[in-house]
């Protein structure tokens, strides 16, 4: 899921972005030791998250410290590792790259699991389920209900993200990219583009926050999945990290998260 020049070319970016990425995770020098061996020796797991994509990971403006469901589980993990989180923020556009380089550990900031992004990195377990879901505003007749009602229409998307691809691949719509949520959410508002697409989470949130003339569209497309993606080679890491994950699951940590910030559970997929 996705937060943070020309903003239309840097989402441009995406695709080589992603090659850089990859080219990076096959090319780099092997690691000394696996990451759960680093992060322990070290004190610290480095923790990349954009920071600007409430209610995920956003800073509080009454104490500018990071804020959110990601900041919570990175806090989470990171303690049952026994080690401290060292967070990390910066732009999607370059977020995987950064990964790839070495900038940072892990990256907990809503990342989609997909087949091309699992080319270049492991991802641990998923935590969070959510679908995308339309945003329009409130004085809007139009009965959008589906990504093909758009054809036509301007649409607004994070830049890098799942949304993005989504929207794309529809023929005929007008795909704009944004670095943040903000500044797509404020186009919408004054009638620059006739959509946003996101994810159904935020959507939420959003309206129970925000006082810009918006509403929630229609949900379309399949349940996406989330989890903490980080360099390959790393296997008793990727073992760590699952059971913190499974046992947060199980016992109902990750529900009492999902309950606080988005009042439904999302650690599990929808029954």
């Amino acid at each position: 899921m996705g937060k943070q020049s020309n903003t239309a070319a840097r989402r441009s970016i995406l695709g080589l972005s992603l090659a850089v990425a990859a080219s990076l995770a096959v090319f780099s020098p092997a690691q000394a030791a696996d990451l759960l061996i680093e992060a322990k020796a070290r004190g610290t797991l480095r923790v990349a998250m954009e920071g600007t994509y409430p209610p995920f990971n956003f800073k509080d403006p009454k104490t500018g410290q990071l804020s959110g469901y990601d900041v919570e589980v990175a806090r989470l993990v990171a303690g049952k590792l026994g080690v401290k989180p060292e967070f990390v923020t910066t732009e999607w556009a370059a977020i995987l790259a950064g990964l790839a380089a070495g900038k940072y550990d892990v990256i907990v900031s809503q990342v989609g699991i997909t087949a091309r992004r699992e080319q270049a990195f492991d991802f641990s377990r998923p935590y969070t389920y959510s679908s995308p879901q339309l945003i329009v505003r409130k004085n809007d007749r139009a009965n959008y209900t589906s990504l093909a009602d758009l054809k036509g229409r301007k649409v607004g998307v994070g830049q890098g993200s799942v949304f993005e691809q989504q929207v794309k691949a529809v023929p005929g719509i007008e795909v704009k990219s944004y670095p943040a949520a903000p500044e797509n959410l404020q186009d919408l508002a004054f009638g620059r583009i006739d959509a946003a697409l996101n994810d159904s989470l935020m959507v939420s949130y959003l309206l129970k926050h925000s006082q810009l003339p918006i509403k929630a569209g229609a949900r379309v497309g399949a349940i996406e999945r989330t989890g903490i993606p980080f360099r390959k080679g790393n296997p008793q890491f990727k073992a760590a990290v699952d059971k913190i994950l499974a046992d947060a699951t199980a016992d109902g940590t990750l529900k009492a998260m999902s309950l606080k910030w988005f009042g439904t559970d999302a650690s599990r997929p929808a029954q």
